[in-house]
């Protein structure tokens, strides 16, 4: 990727300039894809999309078929549904808190960081990869799939319940109109419990430990102390809810105790204990292999020996689902699958397809799980066992991260021949469990297929992950699809990577390449390698800045006017991508200078305007592009991959985002036929290989890099990995497989 420097103001794709512009001058905000993680001072690390305030609902199961740890789990996601639907609900959106002042302006202004996405969150869990582990004793086994059902319709907090939170607030310094927020977190009998306990304000997303102390002190008064055991049990659950949004499941002890005495918690240890004495935390004890440590040969003999430990700590919402999904995995690989068709079929049409297709097809038909990696051209692959499978009879569908994702898988297995009933075999994975798209359920509650087939599986968190595979009946097959480079998921785990390493089913690598100088590009990226690649379609641009009133110049020059007219792309076929939210070359400051070329207007309801193109983010996670149609008083009507939403008015501020340009955490899983990478200069420390892998993987026809980051970016590519997660999905699977 040799340039040379550009000198013409009015430069066009493939006119290359320098990677080695200085940097970006300005205080543009670095942290990766932090999306709308809670406030903290650190640097974001992997970043959560764009992530709202509420936790995304899932649906409750039939009760008369739940274990109680999975009862309990799905209990507690209904709750969150009703706390998201309450706040949907509420008659007017929240005052911007002009009339506050002093700490209680900081507070609000705080939490309206979070929704708003302005604010990363900490990356004070960055721990070392952990020794090699022996596994733990299985959890319980759930021996039936559970079906979800539509959660009851919820509520909002009663009128006399907001206003006993808000005299509480009022008491405390804390701004008042945080009154429905803090009544939906903390539901019935909330003054109460917040006058007893000001640190579950902490329950509030957005709210930080000190500002939580200072409405502690002024309720308490006297009585608020450091070693309060309250305050210790509120900051523990709040340094895992911050663990979580990094992507752990779990936290070890010794990382736990080190982010408590930061926060000021005197005696950590008595803290941890308060917290799982009362149930707001789990504790684990994994097993830890010993490197050389000779092979018991009795059967007692493991048990005389001392063991090490890794002993972590986790909320019971993650714990409980990643135990689910280690059952319905092992579920799924411990089972044959149905005889679907014959050997001698399958074999036939393995035989025929040939290469990695044929292999895919060979390890589909003999196993309930089945891990297929590869690249954009991969995706072929999964086409062409679906359209196998289907012509055996099966009931075979594919679920994408996304509705851009679900209409490209689409239009590939018409491509592979599947003419009749593309469409309506493809769904998105929300869609698929909501029971919006897909076959529905049968009887017992069970997806209604014989075959599933995801795609995008780094995106899978616990959660999901979980609800998918509990999902599916007794003798039906899974194939996890994806590239593993991507971005790992927004929410906490990584599944698709700790199945990979496990190695507990069949894994079928695809020999197809990407094409073209882009695939040479991307693929390059992918093993640390950024290399040198032959453009003569002016496939790729490097355009170099020296600051970031530059980067935001140019990156709209390329859009509106260098990229249709030298590529033939229009305006609205290319998408902007860049680290993150804040700053000077965020998105907020790249979507307000491209609004203002592309769809100038006055922004009238909630800063939009007709036909201006949105990010909808219906829920954590989830990234939906779309467009403004109109704003009435039901709220903002969109377009949303062919499909018309209506976000009420109080809602628009979390969920709905100007969407020229986006981060690549929201883009993961689309593709656009051209792309604009903006890497300014201060966003060298959020670089790592997986963001720029999927930043540049975005681009179909042709990819733009706005450079300002000078060496960094070769050197993200050679050595910044993904961050580590802590995870103990391969600890529970261990003891499973092979029962």
């Amino acid at each position: 990727m040799s340039t040379e420097p550009e000198t013409t103001e009015d430069a066009e794709p493939g006119t290359p300039g320098t990677a080695g512009a200085t940097p970006a001058e300005g205080d543009a905000a670095a942290g990766e894809d932090a999306g709308d993680r809670p406030a903290e001072d650190a640097a974001a690390g992997e970043g959560a999309g764009d992530r709202p305030a509420e936790d995304a609902a899932t649906e409750e199961g039939q009760a008369g078929r739940l274990s109680e740890a999975e009862a309990e789990l799905l209990a507690q996601r209904a709750e969150r549904e009703r706390i998201e639907q309450r706040k949907a609900e509420k008659k007017a959106p929240i005052e911007a808190g002009a009339k506050l002042s002093g700490k209680a302006a900081d507070l609000l202004a705080a939490v309206r960081a979070v929704e708003s996405g302005e604010k990363p969150a900490a990356t004070v869990f960055q721990e070392p990869a952990p020794a090699p582990r022996r596994s733990a004793p299985e959890p319980v086994r759930r021996p039936q799939p559970v079906a979800a059902e539509t959660a009851a319709a919820p509520t909002a907090p009663a009128p006399e319940a907001v206003l006993g939170v808000r005299r509480v607030l009022g008491e405390g310094g804390a701004p008042e109109t945080l009154a429905p927020q803090v009544a939906a977190a903390l539901g019935e009998g909330a003054d109460e419990l917040l006058r007893a306990d000001p640190w579950q304000l902490l329950r509030v997303a957005g709210v930080r430990p000190e500002q939580a102390d200072g409405f502690a002190r002024a309720l308490l008064g006297a009585e608020c102390a450091p070693d309060d055991e309250r305050r210790g049990r509120a900051v523990t659950v709040w340094l895992l809810e911050q663990a979580a949004l990094a992507g752990h499941t779990a936290l070890e002890m010794p990382a736990l105790l080190a982010a408590l005495a930061q926060r000021g918690v005197p005696e950590p240890e008595s803290a941890v204990q308060d917290s799982i004495a009362e149930g707001e935390a789990l504790v684990f004890q994994d097993a830890l292999e010993e490197p050389g440590a000779p092979v018991a040969e009795a059967e007692g003999a493991e048990e005389e020996q001392e063991r090490p430990v890794r002993v972590l700590v986790g909320l019971e919402r993650y714990a409980l689902a990643e135990e689910s999904l280690a059952d319905g995995l092992a579920r799924l690989v411990n089972s044959a699958p149905k005889q679907d068709g014959s050997a001698e079929e399958w074999e036939r049409l393995a035989a025929g397809a040939g290469g990695s297709t044929g292999e895919l097809i060979r390890a589909t038909a003999g196993h309930g799980l089945v891990l297929h990696t590869g690249g954009e051209a991969s995706l072929a692959e999964p086409a062409a066992l679906l359209h196998a499978a289907r012509s055996l009879g099966l009931r075979a569908w594919a679920a994408a991260h996304g509705p851009l994702g679900r209409d490209r898988f689409a239009a590939l297995l018409r491509r592979a021949g599947e003419d009749d009933g593309a469409d309506s075999s493809v769904a998105t994975v929300p869609g698929l469990l909501s029971g919006s798209e897909g076959p529905g359920r049968d009887a017992d509650g069970a997806l209604d297929l014989d075959l599933l087939v995801v795609l995008d599986a780094p995106q899978l968190d616990v959660e999901t992950a979980a609800l998918l595979t509990e999902s599916l009946p007794d003798g039906a097959r899974l194939v996890l699809a994806g590239d593993p480079a991507v971005l790992w998921s927004v929410g906490p785990g990584r599944v698709f990577a700790d199945l990979l390493a496990a190695r507990i089913c069949p894994q079928v690598a695809s020999r197809l390449p990407d094409p073209g100088p882009l695939g040479e590009l991307v693929s390059g990226i992918g093993i640390g390698e950024l290399n040198q690649v032959e453009a003569p379609g002016k496939e790729l641009v490097i355009v170099p800045v020296r600051d970031a009133g530059e980067a935001v110049h140019r990156t709209v020059q390329l859009v509106v006017d260098s990229v249709p007219r030298a590529i033939g792309v229009p305006a609205e076929e290319t998408q902007v991508i860049t680290p993150g939210h804040g700053g000077a070359v965020g998105t907020r400051a790249l979507n307000a200078a491209l609004k203002e070329r592309l769809n100038p207007g006055p922004g009238r309801f909630g800063g939009f305007d007709p036909g201006d193109r949105i990010v909808h983010s219906p829920a954590p996670g989830r990234a939906v592009p779309g467009r403004v149609v109109k704003a009435d008083a039901e709220g903002l009507h969109l377009t949303c991959a062919g499909e018309s939403v209506v976000v009420p008015k109080e809602r628009v501020e979390q969920s709905v985002r100007h969407g020229w340009a986006m981060t690549a955490h929201q883009a993961v899983g689309s593709r656009w036929p051209a792309v604009v990478v903006v890497l300014p200069g201060d966003a060298a420390q959020a670089l790592s290989r997986p963001w720029v892998y999927t930043a540049f993987g975005r681009a179909e026809r042709h990819l733009s890099v706005v450079h300002g980051v000078e060496q960094a970016l070769p050197k993200a590519v050679a050595e910044v990995g993904a961050k580590p997660r802590t995870t103990r999905l391969p600890v529970l699977l261990a003891p499973q497989i092979g029962r």
